[in-house]
């Protein structure tokens, strides 16, 4: 325990820079700055760019996944650095906008993936998950992480326009469907409008959810698996006391 607690007092990350100058003073969800080794090795192995030191392609790249790290393990606004908390809108294919508040109590994945279709239709039930179900959900099923990249860079600042990728291994159990091992993956446009700080004050997504599900709905269910080995099971079993055998 002392280990883990030692590595995360000395956590820095070449992708989130802001790990490197956090205040002790700093409310972490998890008790310490998270440690970002798996992801990023799967970044480095996947990704399709690899852009310039300083440009403003790796500094749009590095700045969102700061901004995620933020809203992922921070519990309080006040220590966020990469958004303006006072201005800030999350905004998803077109919905209502989000606060930062409202963003950091439901959680990225809760945020990101809201709909309103009916809720047959739903692929993810967003309502009804909370900040830990959800993150609890997709950490399961990418083991080694959900890594991010940006593809183009549209305009700089004060209003980014990006387009991006999000990829990883389906190597663990997604609500109630098997891991497939296959890579799933989806592309998207970011809109974000920034402060002379490179803050965030609007962020626009846009992106299809049914990209996403088509690769995590693929696995077979759980439970239709369980009963069919439990139907040869039987089968077998009627097979060796079967009456006439006897």
């Amino acid at each position: 325990m002392d280990k883990v607690k030692e590595d995360m007092e000395v956590a820095g990350d070449k992708y989130r820079s802001i790990l490197n100058e956090e205040a002790k003073s700093t409310q972490w969800r998890h008790g310490g700055p998270p440690i970002f080794d798996k992801v990023n090795k799967l970044f480095e192995e996947g990704r399709t760019k690899e852009w310039p030191k300083g440009s403003i392609k790796e500094t749009v790249q590095n700045t969102v996944k700061s901004w995620e790290m933020e809203l992922s393990h921070k519990t309080s606004l006040n220590d966020f650095k990469t958004i303006n908390p006072e201005k800030f809108k999350l905004i998803v294919n077109g919905r209502k906008g989000l606060s930062g508040e409202e963003t950091l109590q439901l959680g990225s994945y809760n945020a990101l993936l809201k709909n309103s279709l009916p809720k047959e239709f739903q692929y993810y039930r967003a309502d009804e998950e909370t900040f830990k179900s959800s993150h609890d959900a997709f950490r399961s099923a990418f083991p080694r992480g959900f890594a991010w990249e940006v593809i183009s860079v549209y305009s700089g600042p004060p209003v980014v326009a990006y387009k991006f990728r999000h990829w990883g291994y389906f190597e663990g159990p997604f609500q109630g469907h098997a891991p497939t091992g296959e890579m799933v993956e989806f592309y998207g446009i970011g809109i974000m409008k920034v402060d002379e700080f490179m803050r965030a004050e609007d962020v626009e997504i846009y992106y299809d959810p049914a990209e996403l599900f088509a690769g995590l709905l693929k696995g077979p269910v759980l439970n239709a698996i369980a009963e069919t080995q439990q139907n040869k099971s039987a089968g077998t079993s009627s097979f060796h006391h079967c009456p006439f055998s006897e």
